[in-house]
């Protein structure tokens, strides 16, 4: 006869396979979960398996190149998904007891937050509250943060779904640089007007969902936009590292963040143009679901994000 320890034991065994089975159909295979978890990739198939011989139903279709869900783990990820995220919330309960924040945060931010916002918040707040363990995926896709396991994510404003809180993350207003190296402005000429670019080598970016980026700009509320055309098309933040080298190189005119090319520009690396012209936007928010119990680790980094806030 189990004892109640042993039921006890039994079910955290069961939550341990469950949560790996959810973390492999999120990451797409044994070695994401894995590197995610800090595991091992056997170690999570061995999870997986186990779950799979319980409940008397293959889970996930394996190959040599990918894992994928069968029909039985589609339903089962969609109703454990919410599920899990209850229990996380439950035993997060016991966390107010403690003298100190513990526990994982997760957050999906795009790679312009990652590299712009997220160095001057994720050190000192780390600092603050060591028994935290932040994980940040950073990614251009949009998110739905409850259904893939995220805590709470950061986008701008065009990009946040109704039903989410958001809170002011990073600077306040941003603004949209154009730049060039002097080796190509001495070659090529200086625009003086943005019409003037069509006639220039743009570096372009495509987002994710496809379409190129239009160039805007705005003086005196007119708002012009310049559909760039040029030697190269990068993926928006995915690949701007490449564009932002491209530029510096002299191969084109470049259309990015002016935070992301101000270093440059600092250095003499590039040179800005049509600054009067640069066109500015809100900030972004670290948005999360509203529940009535947030996790500790994020009410913690709200708390955080709030006190240093301008």
């Amino acid at each position: 006869m189990c004892t109640g320890r042993a039921k006890i034991r039994t079910a955290m065994d069961e939550l341990t396979d469950l949560t790996a089975f959810m973390t492999v159909a999120r990451e797409g295979g044994f070695r994401g979960a894995a590197r995610t978890t800090g595991s091992s990739a056997s170690r999570m198939g061995d999870a997986v398996r186990r779950l799979e011989a319980r409940l008397g139903v293959r889970l996930l279709h394996r190959t040599t190149r990918s894992v994928t869900l069968t029909d039985a783990g589609a339903r089962l990820l969609e109703r454990l998904t919410p599920a899990l995220s209850e229990v996380r919330s439950a035993l997060d309960v016991v966390n107010d007891f403690r003298d100190r924040p513990a526990g994982r945060l997760r957050l999906t931010v795009p790679i312009a937050a990652a590299r712009l916002v997220l160095p001057r918040i994720v050190p000192p707040f780390l600092a603050k509250y060591p028994d935290i363990r932040l994980e940040v995926i950073a990614e251009e896709r949009l998110v739905d943060v409850v259904a893939e396991g995220y805590d709470a994510g950061i986008r701008y404003e065009e990009r946040l779904a109704q039903d989410m809180v958001a809170v002011p993350i990073g600077p306040r207003v941003q603004r949209f640089a154009t730049a060039a190296s002097p080796a190509y402005l001495a070659r090529r000429g200086r625009p003086r007007h943005p019409r003037e670019l069509l006639d220039h080598d743009c570096l372009a970016g495509r987002f994710t969902s496809g379409p190129l980026h239009a160039w805007e700009f705005e003086r005196n509320g007119k708002t012009l936009k310049v559909d760039p055309k040029g030697p190269l098309i990068v993926g928006l933040g995915t690949t701007t590292d490449l564009a932002v080298e491209a530029a510096v190189a002299g191969t084109g005119i470049i259309y990015d963040f002016e935070d992301w090319l101000r270093p440059y520009i600092a250095r003499g690396e590039l040179e800005p143009l049509l600054e009067p012209w640069w066109p500015s936007f809100p900030g972004p928010f670290l948005y999360y679901p509203g529940r009535h119990h947030l996790p500790t680790p994020l009410r913690a980094f709200i708390d955080f994000v709030k006190s240093i806030q301008p």
